[in-house]
């Protein structure tokens, strides 16, 4: 694959990942806004989350789009581009394959648990 290719497919990842975190906040994907799809070949989180996008999606999202993954690697990237206070979040795909999200095990049943007792309350 060309790597001009690559670059396109890994950019598709990206942006499906700005838009689905902007459709859940109800925000936009826009450039040097709130919500963006980082530039490809610049280093730092592949979305970019700013003011109150980070507030409410406190995550430093790393995307992979390739056939074979290196997930450790994918994972020490995301971590050392998250700030204090913001966890990271690594989202996986392949071709064929539904994206996947790979959080920290503790956070995700922090996660989990606060929406149980949020619908018990309803």
């Amino acid at each position: 694959m060309k790597t001009s290719s690559k670059k396109q497919k890994g950019r598709r990842l990206q942006q499906w990942v700005a838009a689905r975190i902007a459709a859940i906040l109800g925000m936009k994907v826009e450039k040097d806004g709130d919500i963006e799809s980082r530039p490809m070949g610049q280093s730092g989180p592949d979305v970019i989350l700013r003011g109150r996008a980070i507030e409410l999606f406190p995550f430093s999202v790393e995307t992979k789009n390739a056939e074979r993954w290196d997930i450790l690697s994918a994972i020490k990237q995301a971590k050392s581009n998250a700030k204090p206070g913001v966890s990271w979040l690594v989202i996986l795909k392949k071709n064929n394959m539904a994206p996947i999200a790979i959080l920290d095990a503790e956070l995700f049943f922090e996660i989990y648990g606060k929406t149980i007792s949020s619908n018990e309350m309803h």
